[in-house]
This record gives structure tokens, sequence and C-alpha cells, in this order.
């Protein structure tokens, strides 16, 4: 029972010496210190870039993607009726992708219907290149980052055992799983910003397509109205 009692002191100074040797570092710190605050920059300027094109082009797309559901309705009705003026206004009123290509078809009126449909589909074409500005650079920042994180990594790892061999003591693990952890940081970081900005391209691109297959059915069914007998 004395043991026991003489033995208590001892492991709990050794508990709290364990403790107070332990040292939590944040992830700021992480990202912050040594060399890899030369990738991490680049990295964080690639991640607001593409925050800043998903936003924007989210919104612009979703924009576009409203459609009027009684508005061919009224483009028919003005066609037969002989109101091609009105039919025009409507289109510059309404505005949007599809508004845009019906108005070109309308002033085309009167003219062989490939030629009209050509028209059309030459407008479309400028409504998807507008759709789709930028996309390329979330795609490339998407390939992008993970590269640059590894490249950091890759830079990390070199610099910490060019420091160990020039130190001419010997290596002791502390030191050397520290400046791993270090080089890979800004792997992890990459990796990160690579995920998003792929997963965020995709979206973009799904609702794109949507958005095409309304203008390819738009442009469907404004021809069928101009072919119908009225």
């Amino acid at each position: 029972m004395i043991l026991l009692q003489a033995d208590l002191p001892i492991d709990s100074l050794a508990a709290d010496s364990l403790l107070q040797g332990t040292k939590t570092i944040s992830i700021l710190e992480l990202l912050t210190e040594g060399s890899t605050i030369w990738v991490i920059i680049p990295l964080f300027i690639l991640s607001i870039v593409a925050i800043f094109i998903f936003i924007e082009r989210f919104g612009a797309i979703q924009s576009a993607s409203k459609e009027n559901p009684n508005f061919l309705l009224q483009i028919k009705d003005f066609i037969y009726d002989g109101k091609v003026d009105a039919a025009k206004a409507l289109c510059a009123q309404t505005g949007g992708p599809y508004a845009r290509m019906l108005e070109k078809g309308i002033l085309r009126i009167g003219k062989p219907l490939e030629d009209i449909r050509t028209a059309i589909e030459n407008v479309g074409k400028l409504e998807i290149f507008k759709l789709e500005k930028n996309l390329a650079t979330l795609a490339t920042i998407a390939g992008a980052a993970p590269m640059i994180g590894f490249l950091g990594t890759v830079l990390g790892m070199m610099l910490t055992f060019h420091e160990m061999k020039i130190s001419g003591q010997a290596v002791k693990i502390d030191q050397l799983s520290g400046g791993i952890m270090q080089a890979l940081v800004t792997t992890v970081a990459g990796l990160i910003i690579g995920i998003i900005a792929y997963i965020a391209y995709n979206l973009l691109v799904a609702k794109v397509e949507k958005v095409v297959h309304k203008m390819e059915n738009t442009t469907l069914e404004f021809m069928d109205i101009l072919q119908e007998p009225a």
C-alpha cells in the first residue's frame, strides 16, 4: 500500500511532463510556417478565383434558365395574327437566350425555313458561348491546384532533407516528421481546392446542358409554329 502511494506522485509528474511536452499546432500555423507559404499563396489565389467564377456563373446560368411558360404561346398568337412587330417587341422585352434566338428567327420570317433555322442556331451557339464563359478556367484550376500542391510537397521535402544534410548532426524523428508534415500541407490544400473546383465545374456544366436542351426544344417548337397552317 505504501509502495502504491509512493508511485502515484511519480506517475502524476510523468503525465504532467508529457502533457507539457506536447505541442499542438493549428491549421493556420501549418499553412504559414516554413517554405510552404510560397505555394499556399498561389493556391489561395486560385481558390478565390474558383469561388468567384462559380458564384458569377451560377447566377448567370440560373438567370438564363428562367423562361416564361406563356412566351411561346404569345409568339404563336402574334405570328398567326400577322403581328410580327409585336412578336419582335415581346422578344426584346423578355430578354434571355430563348427570346434572342426567336427574335432572330422572327426577323427571318418570309425566307426559307432552312435559313430561319440556321439563323436561330447561330444565335444559339453565341448564347452557349456566353453561358460557358470562364468554365474552362474553372476546369484548369481543378486540375492545376493538386499538381501545384504536390509540387510544394516535393520542394518542401527537398528543403527538409537538405537542411538535415548540412546540419551535420544525427537526424531525429521529430525533426523528420515535422518537416514532412509541413511539406504535405500543400498537397492537402491543393487536393481540397481541386476537388471543390471539380465539383463546381461539373455542376455548372450540368446546368448549361439543361439550358441548351431547353434552347433546342424552343427552336423545334418555333419551327413547328412556322410550318403549321395559320
